[in-house]
């Protein structure tokens, strides 16, 4: 009786944290599949058309345009900035001069809000007259479109993210890197081993479980990027850097078609989910 009254104790504290999250997560979410199975706009819920929707949305080329496009943002995203992370993670683990300095300085890009460092890049790499296009033109080059040409806002976008996800990799990898036990590498430095050696035998499988940990929270981060792209690009110019969410965000809150928004939500969240299985399997495998 009296662990039946603990737990009916600690179920009525946990009540109200239940409720509010119920409120804030699951209730939208069952709201978006509804909206998804019908025809509504912003003004109108509209009628109940089934899975015509998610029907018309396969048959646009714009779906399969951004699908593709979200597919390599991610991709390029998070192997980006894992490389770079990886890089400065191994450097601030190093006893370097002012290593202090350099990790609450690196830590800038993470920490800065989005409005304030697109706005930043955009002053940068905006138009011809730019920082960035006034050095170039300054040595005697043509400037270059970097939001204005399709290839070089994709380029431009994948390099901004990863100068603002690099520092969420690198925390992540220190982290991991100050536990593992020098004792190791001494080791492998008996045995002769050479720093490349010791790198792929003894570093990165230590870096294991923290590197697929970090790959699949990149990963959703990364597909569900709003800010970054709305804020440099909004997914232009042709839809040349438009993903799902904001192709999901232009129908439903422009375009006022609020199923095929909802759709493209639901759609969004089954790749992501089928994603983070595949990482999962993969480091089930792996170990």
């Amino acid at each position: 009786m009296k662990e039946q009254g603990v737990k009916w104790l600690q179920l009525r504290m946990l009540g109200p944290a239940i409720l509010f999250i119920s409120l804030v997560s699951l209730y939208p979410f069952i709201s978006g599949i509804i909206y998804s199975l019908k025809d509504g706009s912003l003004l109108d819920s509209g009628s109940f058309v089934g899975f015509a929707n998610f029907a018309e949305i396969f048959r646009m080329s714009e779906f399969w345009k951004a699908f593709t496009f979200s597919i390599g943002f991610t991709i390029c995203s998070v192997l980006g900035s894992y490389v770079v992370g990886l890089f400065l993670a191994m450097l601030l683990n190093m006893n370097i001069p002012g290593r202090g300095i350099f990790r609450v300085a690196l830590l800038v890009p993470w920490v800065v809000s989005s409005i304030v460092s697109m706005v930043g890049w955009r002053s940068m790499i905006g138009d011809q007259t730019a920082l960035v296009n006034t050095v170039i033109q300054a040595f005697g080059f043509e400037p270059i479109l970097f939001l204005s040409s399709e290839k070089w806002a994709v380029f431009s976008v994948i390099m901004v993210k990863i100068w603002r996800s690099f520092p969420f990799m690198m925390v992540s990898l220190l982290a991991t890197l100050q536990t593992i036990n020098n004792d190791m590498y001494e080791a492998a430095s008996i045995d002769g081993a050479g720093k490349w050696r010791t790198f792929v035998s003894i570093t990165l499988p230590q870096l294991k479980t923290a590197t697929f940990v970090s790959w699949i929270l990149m990963s959703i981060w990364s597909f569900n990027d709003f800010d970054v792209l709305w804020l440099l690009t909004s997914g232009g110019p042709l839809d040349a850097t438009q993903n799902l969410i904001i192709m999901s965000y232009k129908y439903a809150f422009i375009k006022s078609s609020t199923g095929i928004g909802s759709a493209l939500g639901i759609l969004s969240l089954i790749v992501l989910l089928a994603l983070a299985l595949i990482l999962m399997r993969v480091q089930k495998k792996e170990d």
